[in-house]
C-alpha cells in the first residue's frame, strides 16, 4: 500500500503547483489589462500638432518687444522688421490632450525632413509657455534679434529671398510626457498679390517616449 503521508504530500504539492500556475496566469492577465488601460489613458492625453486650416480663426500675436501681428488660419509669419526676425505658425492640435510647446530648432536653408531629428538637448527653449487645447488652434512664435545668433542670418536670408525653411518643434502633454518632435516648414505662398504671405506645413512626427510606429 502506498504511504498515506507520501500521497498527502504529493496531493498538496500538486494543488500548490496548480494554484501557482493559476496565479501566474492571473498576474499576466492583470498586467496585460493594466498595460491596455495605461495605453488608453495615454492616448486620451496625447497631443498631435499640425498646421491649422485656412478656415480656422485668426490669431492676434504680440512679441516681447510689443510688436503686434495678425496670423490667419493656415498661415505663418516670417518677417524682418529692422534688425528683428519675427516668426510664427498657426497650429491645430488634432490629438486628444493639451499640447505644451517646449522648445524648437530652426533649419535654414530648407532641407527635406530627415529620418531622425536633431538631439533635443540642442533645441532652444520657449521664452514663455505656449498651450494648444485638444481639438483647438493656437500658434508657435519666436523672434531672432541677435545678429550673432546661429539662426539669425540663415533664416533672415531665407525670408528675404522668399525661400522655405523649417522648424523642429518639441512638445508634450500637460504632464510632461509623450514628448513629440514635429518637423514644420514655413513656405512662401505661391502668389504675387501678397509678398508677405507664408504657409505652414508638416512633414514628419517623431515619438520620443515610445517606439516609433514606422519601425
Amino acid at each position: 500500500m502506498a504511504n498515506l503521508g507520501t500521497i498527502s504530500n504529493l496531493a498538496t504539492g500538486g494543488g500548490t503547483l496548480v494554484l501557482a500556475v493559476a496565479t501566474f496566469a492571473s498576474i499576466r492577465s492583470a498586467n496585460r489589462s493594466a498595460r491596455v488601460a495605461e495605453r488608453a489613458l495615454m492616448q486620451n492625453l496625447k497631443p498631435v500638432v499640425v498646421p491649422s486650416r485656412r478656415d480656422d480663426p485668426e490669431e492676434k500675436l504680440m512679441w516681447s518687444d510689443r510688436y503686434w501681428a495678425k496670423l490667419p488660419g493656415g498661415q505663418a509669419i516670417a518677417r524682418v522688421i529692422g534688425d528683428t526676425v519675427y516668426l510664427a505658425v498657426s497650429l491645430r492640435n488634432v490629438g486628444s490632450g493639451i499640447a505644451i510647446l517646449q522648445s524648437y530648432r530652426l533649419v535654414a536653408p530648407f532641407q527635406m525632413a530627415p529620418p531622425v531629428h536633431e538631439p533635443v538637448e540642442t533645441f532652444r527653449e520657449q521664452s514663455r509657455d505656449l498651450y494648444i487645447p485638444a481639438g483647438d488652434v493656437s500658434y508657435w512664435q519666436a523672434a531672432l534679434r541677435d545678429k550673432e545668433d546661429e539662426y539669425y542670418q540663415p533664416v533672415r536670408d531665407a525670408i528675404e529671398a522668399r525661400e522655405p525653411f523649417s522648424v523642429q518643434l518639441l512638445y508634450c502633454d500637460h504632464e510632461g510626457g509623450q514628448r513629440t518632435v514635429s518637423w514644420l516648414s514655413l513656405v512662401p505662398a505661391p502668389t504675387t498679390d501678397d509678398e508677405d504671405r507664408w504657409l505652414g506645413s508638416v512633414a514628419r512626427h517623431w515619438n520620443l517616449d515610445r517606439d516609433d510606429p514606422r519601425h
